[in-house]
Order: C-alpha cells, then structure tokens, then sequence
C-alpha cells in the first residue's frame, strides 16, 4: 500500500476524478492544487487532476518537476486533455479518468520503479589483501599468479571478497551467485568452496572461513576463521553444475 497524494479542486474527490482509485489498497490524501500541499502531506506519488483546467494543471506539473524535488506526478486526463500534453509538462506519466484499476495500478507501479535511484555498479576491481580481482577480464591473481577458475568459481570468489567479513550462508550464495533458476542443493556451494581453497593455494586458502552451519565468510587477511570447530567434511558428488 502507497500513500498517494491527490491534488484536486473537486469535492467530490477520488470517486469523481479517478474512481479506479477506490477500488484500490492505497492510503489516498485529497488536497487543494498548489504547491504548498506538498509540505503539508509527503507521499510516494502525486496524481494531478488535469481533466478540466489543463493551464492550472500545466503550470503545477511544471513547478512540481522543478527544483520542489516533489514526487513523481501522474496526471489523471480526460480524453480531450491527450492532445494538449507534452514532455515539457514534466510528468512522469498520464492516465485517462476512466482507467481501470488494473491500468491504474500499473501506472502507479511504473512510475515508482521509473523512479527508483539505480542500483550501483559493481566495481570492476577488488583488492583483497594479496587477491587481485578483474572482473571485466575475468580474471584472479593472488601475488601475481593467475588462478585457473571456472566461470561459477569465479562469480563466487568475487562475490565473497565484494563482502569481507560478512557472513554469507550457503542458500544466499546459492541465490547471489547461481541464480533463482538454480535447483541444485546447498552442497554445490560447499564443493566450489573447497575447490577455491585448494586453487588459492595452502598459504591463503583461510581467506575464504567457514563459520559452522552457517555459510563462509571472507578475510582478505588470511586468518583462521572457522568457528565452533570445523566444519563437517563433505563428500564432493560425481558431478556438480556450474
């Protein structure tokens, strides 16, 4: 549920200028069409009643998509108001007063991801003590010596020492680095594991620690990790999918 703010200048409200609105789960704020409602009531997202005074509604879209930083607006039309709208208006979408409530939520939920800051990208380098990651040449060294991975060996070595000292249990790492598609057992994660150990060499195969039935946790520092004891030796399968 969303709390959408409506600037109208209709007493009837929602029912009349929207009436799809209704008949959905959002907490809905009704209030006069000036800028000032802004302060007085915060939402997710602004629908802007522009099915009458299309100049009123113009001139507000504009000083809401300006420096305000207000929400996105989603402006509610009547179907003569598409001809007279642009991108100059600086609304993040339109909808026509009839809409129906699976149309109205779509846009609703259009207009949230549209405006959702990106997620940041991964750094194409990592530096983990004496582990040198490329990720763009896909590549790992560890003081200079290249290490012979596989392509899943080589996502979850990465994604470890993307989040040192973080312990990450084995359904995550299997979520993370195989994928939501992946129906392979938390045992594949346990056999990548010891196979990076030994490819990391006896000198530095403590960065990746095992913290017991839990999952693996990463110390670029090298040091035993192994909490509560070691963990339970597991048979490695005749064959394990990358």
């Amino acid at each position: 549920m969303a709390e959408l703010l409506l600037l109208t200048a209709d007493p009837a409200g929602p029912a009349a200028v929207l009436p799809a609105l209704t008949l959905l789960g959002h907490r809905i704020m009704v209030a006069p069409m000036t800028p000032s409602a802004m302060i007085d009531h915060p939402a997710a997202a602004v629908l802007l009643d522009a099915r009458r005074d299309l100049v009123t509604a113009r001139t507000l879209c504009r000083m809401l998509s300006g420096p305000l930083e207000a929400p996105p607006v989603l402006l509610v039309l009547a179907e003569g108001g598409f001809t007279a709208v642009s991108t100059t208006w600086g609304a993040a979408d339109v909808v026509v007063e009839s809409a129906g409530p699976a149309e109205v939520e779509a846009r609703l939920r259009m207009v949230a991801e549209r405006t959702q800051a990106p997620a940041p990208e991964e750094p194409e380098r990592v530096e983990a003590g004496d582990l040198v990651i490329d990720a763009s040449a896909y590549t790992a060294r560890i003081r200079g010596r290249v290490l012979d991975l596989t392509y899943k060996e080589f996502e979850l070595l990465k994604h470890l020492a993307q989040h040192p000292g973080r312990v990450l249990s084995r359904a995550q790492l299997l979520q993370e680095v195989w994928g939501y598609d992946y129906y392979g057992g938390t045992r594949t994660v346990d056999v990548h594991v010891r196979r990076l150990r030994a490819k990391l060499g006896a000198e530095h195969d403590q960065m990746i620690g095992t913290v017991r039935n839990v999952g693996y946790r990463f110390d670029p520092r090298g040091r035993d990790t192994t909490i509560t004891g070691t963990a339970v030796p597991v048979e490695e399968p005749a064959a394990v999918a990358e």
